[in-house]
């Protein structure tokens, strides 16, 4: 592993702690590991932490010139807002999924924009638990449903420690590796 340490600024910082709070809430209570915690019980935390915060960290994000963080947190402070205040509403598992599904192409435009490694990380692990919470909605399996919510919980660890790193100045990228015989590095 690399050990330079991306300096990072304060909110990339807290917007990747909001996301990796709300990923690991929402994604434990998927799993159901936790004994009678479920995703109403998630509700609040996605709607404050994942919605309000991530949004004021994307807006804060872009007044500092940063497009991509700020796109990132804005669009998914919006969708978790959104995902919390309309969980009571009366709607169909298929619309549920297509909310999902729509949520995961969002993500998945995020994970191919680029940005560092652990970035990528978080959103290619998010949107395949997306992906999978979008598809259990729409045959309603419960057991496919844990499996999105494994994988939403390693996408908030993987923002978690990508918010660590920076603080705690641990590495934060794989090394490249040196062009082998015969082969041409280019810069």
């Amino acid at each position: 592993m690399d050990n330079g340490v991306s300096a990072g600024n304060t909110t990339t910082v807290v917007g990747r702690l909001a996301l990796a709070v709300t990923l690991l809430a929402v994604g434990l209570a998927h799993t159901a590991v936790i004994d009678g915690v479920t995703t109403a019980d998630t509700l609040t935390v996605a709607q404050y932490v994942g919605g309000v915060a991530l949004f004021v960290a994307g807006l804060l994000a872009f007044r500092e010139h940063d497009a991509a963080n700020g796109t990132a947190f804005a669009a998914l402070g919006a969708l978790w807002f959104t995902w919390a205040v309309s969980a009571d509403a009366a709607a169909s598992a298929n619309a549920a999924g297509l909310f999902l599904l729509l949520f995961a192409l969002v993500v998945l435009s995020l994970t191919l924009a680029g940005g560092d490694q652990l970035g990528q990380g978080a959103y290619g692990l998010f949107f395949v638990g997306l992906l999978l919470l979008a598809i259990a909605r729409f045959g309603e399996s419960e057991g496919l449903a844990k499996v999105g919510g494994w994988f939403t919980v390693a996408a908030g660890a993987v923002a978690w420690y990508a918010a660590t790193a920076v603080l705690a100045h641990w590495p934060t990228g794989l090394p490249r590796r040196a062009a082998g015989r015969g082969v041409t590095a280019t810069g």
